[in-house]
């Protein structure tokens, strides 16, 4: 009976110092940073389950996955803000087609490659892999199949497990897939086109950067060559005519200047 209640003496002190004395983690704060509220979800009726960059576009999407929604958000020259709905229902569903009729099933993942397309781990909608571009909504892998699994091949005979998540890798113009289902890393190359950036975007950077360097650069160029000749004058000819001078004023072998025997010669024909 002692060895119990002194057991429990034990058990109560060590208890009762660490609700006295908690152990605390190492916590290093960097100060530097603030933080601000850009959209309230409560207001506008959003909740964004994540929110990613299109690359050179200057805007974002937001995903919307409790409502298989997508959107569009873009900042103008003032920093405001703006909000549009981009594809997606609010009634979960698997159709595919035009932005405005097709019907996701909760997605989770989702990235975007170099050209602005949007693909999408519609896992509860058999797995699929689907892609959102301008013309509308496809599926480009999976699909088909009921129940999760681990088929490599083309698109539509690929199969994945029930968690999975999508990484766009520019370099490799390929679409990276963490299989965490399977515990596999899988890959699905995208089309050239995918990863080209838009034609238009790339004549507008080169546009901006003549007016910026180019431009510049060339009207330096011209009034350089224009106002050359009376910033550095010519100097040949009275350099030359100097020259002749202090020649004319060396004696030659007898003493004798240039200008006395000229005069000399002068002398003689009179």
């Amino acid at each position: 009976m002692a060895s119990l209640v002194s057991t429990l003496c034990i058990l109560f002190f060590f208890f009762f110092n660490i609700i006295l004395n908690p152990v605390h983690a190492q916590v290093i704060f960097e100060d530097g940073y603030s933080v601000k509220t850009v959209i309230d979800g409560n207001k506008i009726k959003i909740n964004p389950h994540s929110i990613i960059p299109v690359l050179g576009a200057g805007n974002f999407i937001i995903l919307d996955s409790a409502a298989s929604t997508f959107y569009t958000l873009s900042y103008n020259k003032n920093s405001e803000f703006s909000i549009s709905k981009l594809t997606g229902t609010e009634t979960a569903g698997y159709v595919d087609g035009s932005l405005d009729k097709a019907k996701f099933n909760k997605p989770k993942s989702i990235t975007v490659d170099s050209k602005g397309n949007i693909y999408v781990a519609d896992i509860r909608n058999k797995h699929a892999i689907r892609k959102i571009s301008k013309s509308g909504v496809t599926t480009i892998a999976g699909g088909y199949s009921l129940i999760p699994g681990r088929a490599d091949g083309p698109g539509l005979n690929a199969s994945f497990s029930d968690d999975f998540e999508l990484s766009f890798v520019p370099e490799r113009c390929t679409l990276m897939i963490s299989d965490r289902g399977t515990k596999l890393v899988r890959e699905i190359q995208l089309k050239a086109e995918d990863c080209s950036r838009n034609s238009h975007s790339a004549l507008r950077a080169v546009s901006t950067w003549f007016l910026t360097v180019g431009l510049p650069c060339l009207v330096c160029l011209i009034l350089g060559l224009v106002i050359r000749p009376y910033v550095i004058p010519n100097t040949g000819t009275q350099q030359s005519s100097s020259a002749q001078h202090d020649m004319e004023a060396l004696p030659n072998q007898s003493g004798e200047t240039s200008s006395d025997v000229l005069l000399r010669h002068q002398k003689r024909s009179c």
